[in-house]
């Protein structure tokens, strides 16, 4: 890297009754230490409606999160501010931020109509929808008043589908400041958890929880951790969100992921994410132990060919051939455990909406008891405790004690 050219890190700092300077802001300590151009933006900015400046260079943009168990500050800066950072005592660790992605199986086919596509004048229940029993919990909740987050690369707020649900949106994507979806993925995985009931197209799991579109990932279904850990930051600081749906991921990342996923943990949400889709180790951030796995499978139950497996996951659910919304108002059969992914976050919905008292602890073990076991006895590497049931999740009359493998 020349000397004036800038690359993208995520400084750890160490918690404030750590620090040799307790009483200065992280922010002011980086700009103590460097001469930098960096407009610095927190979750309370984007809370107030702001978003970043148009035309404001991506590397001039950085991140503030206040968190005690994640006290980060991200930005880009050059090899020699790198150095002089990373003297100042007050800092932990400075890591290189990363590229995460979208987790859908990419289709030549995605642009064409299904035959069984939903109409106007009709209203269908998608085959995983019904594979998981969502159906028979509507009786008891549609999971109203729930908010559920869909982090990735935005959503179609106007799709018929949609537009009720939909409540707010939010952008950390330097060059799209609108959380309307340019790339379909996030539009698809919302109508999975929230599509409502309203005489036509097609329904979610979940069909009256709140939707809010925090897009980390660009049109190209393609975004930084940098990006992620700051949607977090604002899905628990200013939204107080009850499921954070990530359906995007990376076989690295920086520790400073774990930390903001296990801060959201701590603060109440319940953390959903896709497994991967190498048919290999789980990837981050769903390998976490504060996040909910998710591997998928295909309509007989089987493991689909391409979801990663291993002790870290914790449900699985329908993944091939998903059908669900597209953008422009539209529907769309993908595949990949970023399908999957969504089914459990509208069964947390569920789940809630019938224990509304219950703590995010309570809510992730009852999913896991609740589950439909596909595989060993106990906890399968390919499915989990099963297949996510969220019926038997809404009528269940208590919620589970300690359940073994999850915190």
């Amino acid at each position: 890297m020349a000397k004036s050219e800038k690359k993208r890190v995520i400084i750890t700092f160490k918690a404030k009754d750590k620090r040799a300077d307790k009483n200065e802001d992280k922010v002011d300590i980086v700009k103590n230490t460097v001469s930098t151009d960096a407009h610095f933006f927190s979750a309370n900015d984007w809370s107030r409606g702001q978003a970043v400046p148009s035309g404001m260079p991506g590397e001039q943009i950085a991140y503030d999160v206040n968190l005690y168990e994640a006290p980060l500050v991200m930005g880009a800066f050059t090899d020699d501010e790198l150095k002089k950072l990373k003297k100042n005592d007050n800092i932990a660790k400075i890591e290189d931020d990363g590229e995460v992605y979208a987790m859908h199986q990419p289709s030549q086919f995605s642009h064409f109509q299904f035959e069984g596509q939903p109409v106007v004048a009709a209203e269908t229940i998608p085959e995983g929808i019904n594979q998981i029993k969502a159906p028979n919990a509507w009786l008891a909740t549609q999971g109203i008043g729930i908010k559920v987050a869909i982090l990735d690369t935005g959503i179609d707020y106007n799709h018929p589908d949609l537009k009720d649900n939909y409540k707010f949106g939010v952008s950390f994507i330097d060059d799209e400041s609108s959380p309307m979806d340019f790339n379909g993925h996030g539009t698809h995985c919302a109508g999975t958890v929230a599509a409502a009931i309203n005489g036509q197209g097609v329904v979610g799991a979940a069909p009256s929880a709140y939707l809010y579109a925090v897009k980390v990932l660009s049109r190209t279904g393609s975004g930084a951790w940098s990006s992620l850990i700051a949607g977090i930051d604002w899905c628990i600081n200013k939204k107080n969100m009850d499921v954070i749906s990530m359906s995007l991921g990376g076989s690295s990342a920086p520790s400073a992921v774990e930390s903001i996923c296990q801060a959201a943990w701590n603060k109440g949400a319940v953390l959903v994410a896709a497994a991967g889709n190498n048919n290999g180790p789980v990837i981050a951030p769903a390998k976490y132990p504060s996040v909910i796995a998710v591997s998928a499978i295909d309509s007989a139950n089987a493991k689909a060919s391409f979801s990663c497996f291993g002790p870290e996951v914790e449900l699985c659910a329908p993944g091939v051939q998903v059908l669900s919304t597209k953008v422009g108002g539209g529907y769309v059969k993908l595949s990949g455990t970023s399908m999957a992914c969504p089914h459990v976050a509208g069964a947390a919905a569920i789940a809630r909406g019938t224990h509304r008292y219950a703590d995010n602890v309570s809510i992730r073990r009852l999913l896991a008891v609740t589950a439909d076991n596909l595989g060993n006895p106990g906890r399968d590497p390919e499915f989990g405790f099963g297949r996510v049931d969220p019926y038997q999740a809404a009528f269940s009359r208590s919620v589970p004690g300690a359940v073994p493998g999850i915190p």
